[in-house]
């Protein structure tokens, strides 16, 4: 995946909530919860459509954590790959258009 600009946004098939820095997210299609940590809760709300995940990465958890960025961008490409595979984010080498999400 980091060969390319990777852009995420969120499906329009999930309600999502923060509650004490965690986001409560649930796919409606299959009833599905997941619970997702804070680094994990600050890409699932900057998955805007076009932002690219490298930014996120960049401007977000690298700024914020005290962690390698290339292990941060790995981490972040596992997670959206996961999310995405369960319907919760979408993934697309160019910007989301709204529609879609």
């Amino acid at each position: 995946m980091s060969e390319e600009c990777v852009y995420i946004a969120r499906s329009k098939a999930i309600a999502a909530r923060a509650l004490a820095g965690e986001m409560m997210v649930m796919n409606s299609s299959d009833s599905t919860f997941y619970t997702l940590n804070e680094v994990a809760s600050i890409i699932f709300q900057a998955a805007d459509g076009t932002t690219p995940l490298h930014r996120i990465v960049q401007e977000r958890i690298c700024e914020q954590f005290d962690i390698d960025p290339a292990e941060a961008q790995a981490d972040a490409e596992r997670f959206v790959s996961e999310l995405s595979a369960r319907g919760v984010l979408i993934i697309s080498s160019e910007p989301v258009v709204s529609e879609l999400q």
